[in-house]
């Protein structure tokens, strides 16, 4: 199998020339949970005591905000994450972003999104679900959706640096190994493979004995 990546140890490469950028480029994989549990719970507060939703409404749509991050994570990290352009410019920016990832998969430190996407991303996101469904909805919805960014990032970290025995996990990172080290332009799903089913975006490379890649 060809080598897909720098570096397979926990290892940093330095992005920035100013210490004080590249020291925030990394973070403990702990840091999106303390910036978005509180979010969360101030969303169910205003759902429940500020909306007034109704107890049947509140699930459905934190189920919804489940499945359509499901969908962007899908999107971003295949059109997004994985768009390399021609310009100089270009290039740098996609390794800042996701290039430094698969050139050095298991850095630790670099795992999960840094604030300074996930913050302007979470606006962004807000914004436009407001726009789009009823004030009195989007705060319910907006749990589902965090949520499923949370257990996206927090799957994202324990697919390199876990160990698990669970069928669904263990599947889930064969899954994403096929992505780094078999065939990087395919498996774009993390939290699931749901959507690399219905794009037909599932690894082509099959072999006689399942294969299990160690992270």
């Amino acid at each position: 199998m060809a080598k897909l990546f720098v570096s397979n140890q926990d290892e940093s490469v330095r992005m920035f020339k100013s210490s004080a950028l590249d020291k925030i480029s990394r973070i403990h994989f702990s840091v999106p949970i303390y910036i978005y549990v509180p979010l969360i719970l101030v969303c169910a507060y205003r759902s429940i005591f500020l909306f007034h939703n109704a107890f049947w409404q509140i699930p459905l749509l934190i189920i919804l905000g489940l499945f359509l991050w499901t969908f962007t994570e899908y999107i971003l990290h295949r059109f997004i994450f994985h768009h390399e352009p021609s310009s100089a410019i270009g290039k740098r920016i996609h390794f800042i972003t996701h290039g430094v990832h698969h050139d050095y998969p298991n850095d630790s430190k670099r795992l999960v999104m840094v604030p300074s996407i996930s913050l302007p991303l979470c606006v962004f996101f807000y914004a436009l679900f407001y726009f789009i469904l009823s004030a009195q909805f989007v705060d319910a919805y907006f749990i589902g959706y965090v949520l499923g960014y949370l257990f996206y990032d927090m799957s994202h970290y324990f697919l390199h640096h876990g160990n698990f025995k669970s069928k669904f996990w263990s599947d889930l990172k064969n899954h994403h190994m096929r992505h780094h080290y078999v065939e990087p332009e395919r498996g774009f799903g993390v939290s699931t493979a749901f959507w690399d089913h219905i794009f037909k975006t599932m690894f082509k490379k099959i072999t006689a004995k399942k294969e299990t890649i160690a992270a």
